[in-house]
């Protein structure tokens, strides 16, 4: 039901930031998890960060203290503040919602980060 759209995405240089934004449109039940996950090419997806409907995050280690993330007050609308990006941050980066009641995760096409001087 829910349809997720990724955006922010780019090319920069590392120790540079980028903003991405998950725009979701449909109902979101709670609880749920919202998230990004990235991809780099020759390798697994991976879980980059989560928040809760509760407001709870969490971060996987390679990205503590540099990422962030966020979600605006209508819940529509999350974001992932990226700073000190680094070369091997440079992955597709996908939003992913699971609806818990559900059992089923619904994922954003993804956006391209490239970091690479």
């Amino acid at each position: 039901q829910l349809q997720l759209v990724e955006s922010g995405g780019g090319l920069v240089q590392p120790g540079e930031s980028l903003k991405l934004s998950c725009a979701a449109s449909g109902i979101i039940l709670s609880p749920y998890i919202m998230g990004w996950y990235r991809q780099a090419p020759g390798k697994q997806r991976e879980l980059v960060a989560t928040i809760t409907n509760g407001g709870i995050t969490n971060y996987a280690d390679s990205v503590k203290g540099r990422f962030t993330i966020s979600r605006d007050n209508a819940k529509s609308t999350y974001f992932l503040q990226m700073n000190t990006l680094k070369p091997e941050d440079t992955a597709v980066y996908c939003c992913n919602i699971k609806i818990a009641l559900r059992n089923y995760d619904y994922w954003g096409q993804g956006t391209q980060v490239t970091v690479s001087s």
